[in-house]
């Protein structure tokens, strides 16, 4: 057959011609294979699977923050806006004292956090008649922005084409002379805004905490609103008696889970701990270790040690650890006694602003002892406007004057607060004791005080060698003041008195952790060179703890020196057993020690840097060392700054310019790094 292969014709025998059949053994093979498949596909793929229908929910519309400042003074009538930028709460308490001050004015005022509001509607104040926006911005640390105005100062860094033509401004800068960059958050702010067009309405004010820092806002202040009343031609009204910002209202009768007992954010937050834990939700860390680290002297020296275990809070060498004090309970109850106050009712302070951010100055409903103890400053000598409020409640002509006087910038006035509040350490306390015609409510009183700040410290320890601990190193502060009475720190004697068991509890310490800019070279073959006498040895503690891990590892390390002071050895030598024992197993390369007080002489951490210029020089220029320095910003810091420009004008052959450029060169680089207070 035609359409049969050769194989097949060759082996068969002629057949009888018959019918040739519709499909081949072949097209009936390939037909089947295909009908199988077809049917395996419809079998075998995936059904689509039935789109739900869903009930759509009525769901209650989410009540969010207003971000808007415009729209915010545009609803309430303010033209006034007073940004803070605050670390310690006073850039924030002097923001509402001249948001406040506006009214006296014919204006309305309003303080305000860059944190909460988005700074791009700067650009929009125009459309605000007699728009005003005032800046008070503090400096925290090496001339960086405080935490809440970190995200203004990288919107004013990243936006160069925005235009602030419309906008009218003036800065208040907060800082401290003794810090290297001087306030830098507050003159960055001023030159920022003009460059992007803003006009500035009055000069920049600068406020030295090294002086004094109320005498410096006054003197500004004082001139400032003249200015401000030329510029928009409106004059004071006169009015100068005391607004109230909060009303009070006393529970009688509510469920006592629902007052705050100390809280600083949330409701029941130390009973119930839920991470992230930072400035406004503390982890209450247990106390597991507090020792007396000096042998002899005066001073308490002491070594705490916080379980953060379960916590998952992480830090690093050089952070810093801020902890939440209370005041002492004995202060609080005189306060209680001699404005013949329950220190147990339960009381909320409501602010009379409907459309504040801010509803109440401290945490409410709550006691006024809990308000005492843990949310108000009542330690620190009060401030001129807390007296100029206050001074209405005196019934003695005499005390009334000189208090209103006080909070005046004349002269006398400016003298006689330096005198009898500021040299004299007068507390709230010291005043109502020594003006017994001053007797003022009690919750106007908690309405004008500061709120309690969280206190830093270096951390003492590695995270490499201490995961779930925090070490802190402090002295207790302690002193007599002009009038005979005993002064002490709050958070050091509150540390001190938190034993590892009182009562058969645990002690707890309301913690949070700070990041730093203070941290141990990324090439671990870097020399270091750590300078810190007294408790400024506490960040070296974690530098060597780290050095040592890394050795252990099998890392190389470069040189590490440590050039350490204090006044006596057999006193006061801190960390001694742990120094002497990190020298010995070659963690330490040098270890450096300036006993002050041993000998006739006085001997400081920068003479032994001046005896061993060589050395230093080579680690410095030639090795690329890193230096870190940690302590009193006011003497120590500039005198081994000194010492460092001494060593640079006369082994390097600099002129005085050149080696402080030299250093400042070292500070850009990130190799000379401080971690300072005063």
């Amino acid at each position: 057959m035609a359409d049969m292969d050769a194989e097949t014709t060759t082996h068969t025998q002629p057949m009888v011609e018959e019918e040739e059949p519709l499909f081949s053994n072949l097209d009936l093979f390939l037909f089947s294979l295909i009908v199988g498949l077809v049917i395996y596909w419809f079998m075998s793929r995936k059904k689509p699977e039935p789109i739900p229908e869903f009930k759509k929910l009525d769901t209650p519309t989410l009540t969010t923050r207003e971000t808007s400042f415009i729209e915010k003074m545009k609803k309430t009538g303010k033209n006034i806006i007073v940004f803070y930028g605050s670390q310690t709460g006073t850039a924030e308490e002097f923001a509402n004292r001249l948001s406040k001050d506006a009214q006296r004015y014919g204006m309305k005022g309003m303080a305000a956090d860059p944190e909460e509001y988005d700074m791009g509607e700067l650009s929009r104040l125009s459309e605000i008649t007699n728009s005003l926006a005032i800046f008070c911005m503090a400096t925290y640390g090496e001339g960086d922005p405080t935490d809440n105005a970190q995200d203004f100062y990288d919107w004013l860094q990243e936006n160069d084409d925005e235009d602030l033509s419309g906008l009218t401004y003036t800065v208040f800068a907060l800082g401290n002379k003794t810090y290297e960059h001087y306030n830098a958050m507050g003159k960055y702010v001023d030159k920022r805004l003009e460059e992007l067009g803003a006009k500035r309405i009055f000069d920049l004010g600068l406020g030295d905490d090294d002086g004094n820092l109320e005498e410096d806002f006054i003197s500004w202040r004082e001139q400032f609103w003249p200015a401000v009343c030329e510029h928009f031609g409106v004059e004071a009204s006169g009015d100068e008696s005391s607004i109230r910002q909060y009303e009070l209202k006393e529970h009688s009768d509510i469920n006592m889970n629902k007052v705050y007992t100390g809280e600083i954010g949330r409701l029941k937050s130390f009973e119930v701990q839920k991470p992230p834990f930072d400035s406004k939700n503390p982890f209450l860390a247990p106390v597991t270790v507090n020792r007396k680290l000096n042998r002899g002297g005066d001073r308490h020296l002491m070594h705490l040690e916080l379980d953060i275990t379960g916590s998952k809070i992480r830090y690093e060498s050089g952070d810093h650890v801020a902890v939440f004090p209370t005041n002492d309970s004995a202060l609080v109850n005189k306060l209680g006694q001699i404005l013949g106050v329950d220190l147990d009712v339960v009381i909320s302070l409501n602010n009379l602003d409907e459309e504040s951010n801010k509803k109440h100055p401290f945490p409410c409903p709550t006691t006024y002892r809990t308000a005492l103890t843990h949310y108000l400053d009542i330690t620190h000598p009060p401030r001129t406007n807390v007296l100029y409020e206050l001074a209405q409640y005196a019934t003695n002509s005499k005390d009334q004057e000189n208090m209103r006087k006080m909070a005046s910038s004349s002269p006398e006035g400016k003298a006689l607060y330096q005198s009898w509040v500021l040299d004299s350490c007068r507390n709230i306390l010291a005043i109502l004791e020594d003006m017994p015609s001053l007797r003022p409510p009690i919750d106007h009183l908690c309405e004008l005080l500061p709120r309690l700040q969280a206190r830093y410290y270096s951390i003492a320890s590695s995270s490499k060698v201490h995961p779930n601990s925090i070490h802190i190193c402090a002295v207790v502060v302690e002193y007599e003041t002009k009038t005979g009475r005993i002064n002490k720190g709050v958070a050091t004697n509150w540390l001190k008195n938190k034993l590892v068991t009182d009562n058969g509890h645990k002690s707890t310490v309301p913690m949070y952790i700070r990041k730093s800019q203070f941290r141990l070279p990324f090439k671990a073959t870097n020399p270091v060179i750590m300078i810190g006498p007294g408790t400024g040895i506490a960040p070296f503690m974690g530098f060597i703890q780290e050095r040592g891990w890394l050795k252990e590892q099998g890392k190389e390390v470069g040189e590490t020196v440590l050039y350490y002071g204090c006044r006596h050895k057999n006193e006061d030598y801190l960390y001694q057993e742990e120094l002497e024992e990190s020298e010995k197993n070659g963690v330490l390369t040098q270890l450096n020690i300036a006993f002050s007080r041993d000998q006739e002489h006085k001997v400081y951490v920068q003479h032994l840097l001046k005896q061993n210029k060589e050395d230093i020089w080579k680690l410095i220029h030639t090795d690329n060392a890193h230096i870190y320095i940690c302590g009193d910003a006011r003497n120590m810091a500039k005198d081994v700054q000194t010492a460092f420009h001494e060593i640079a004008e006369e082994l390097g052959g600099m002129t005085r310019t050149q080696a402080t450029d030299y250093i400042k060169k070292l500070m850009t680089k990130g190799r000379y790094s401080q971690d300072v207070w005063s």
